[in-house]
């Protein structure tokens, strides 16, 4: 492997959860009687914070009615999220190569450290998996480099031997205000011409490239 350390995100990195996330917005903004959003416009959202998510689809700008919107989507993601989430085909055997080859992997999303864990542990897998760091362990999101950073600390990593992987701009702008190299793959939303005109290593199909 290049890297001693490889960190990714994970939705839509890692993972496919829009099954989940589309449905458990589609259920919450019925329950507040919002009109209906086309998918498409909540998978633009998948990555962002909740926070930010919840406002962009539904306008609203009040801490508290975001935090109502929040709290009864949560309730919904505990019943259909990890249900619905899926590790797309080449990362277990991307983090299974990474640990054969004597090296670390970690996770910072601005999903819940949790939820993470649910799909790692459903799947019998947590062991590929050093630690995660979620959106409760930081004070500050993603394009933040808060979490990269904690990582780096937390593996007491130099940063040149650290490779952080994202589907999201957001993604490659933590990985720059770190300053660790980073890697782009396009099996989210964003195109591969946004992340041309931001610092990157490789801007792969999919996962599976990372090794080859």
């Amino acid at each position: 492997m290049e890297y001693r350390y490889y960190l990714f995100d994970f939705d839509y990195t890692l993972a496919n959860s829009e099954k989940g996330i589309t449905g458990c917005f589609h259920t919450t903004l019925a329950h507040f009687g919002y009109d209906d959003v086309p998918d498409e416009a909540i998978r633009k959202t998948i990555g962002l914070p909740m926070e930010e998510a919840i406002c962009r689809l539904t306008g609203l700008q009040e801490t508290a009615a975001v935090e109502n919107f929040l709290s009864f989507y949560r309730k919904e993601a505990d019943k259909n999220m990890t249900p619905n989430t899926h590790f797309y085909p080449e990362t277990l055997p991307l983090l299974r190569a990474i640990r054969a080859a004597g090296a670390k992997s970690a996770i910072i999303s601005t999903k819940t450290r949790r939820r993470i864990m649910e799909k790692f542990l459903l799947d019998g897998v947590e062991d590929l998996i050093d630690f995660v760091i979620g959106c409760e362990d930081v004070k500050t999101l993603k394009p933040s480099p808060e979490g990269i950073l904690a990582a780096c600390r937390r593996f007491g990593a130099i940063k040149k031997e650290v490779l952080y992987t994202g589907d999201n701009t957001v993604d490659a702008e933590a990985a720059r205000a770190a300053g660790v190299p980073f890697a782009a793959v396009l099996t989210g939303t964003t195109e591969r011409k946004d992340f041309e005109a931001l610092p990157h290593v490789k801007i792969m199909k999919n996962l599976g490239e990372l090794i080859k």
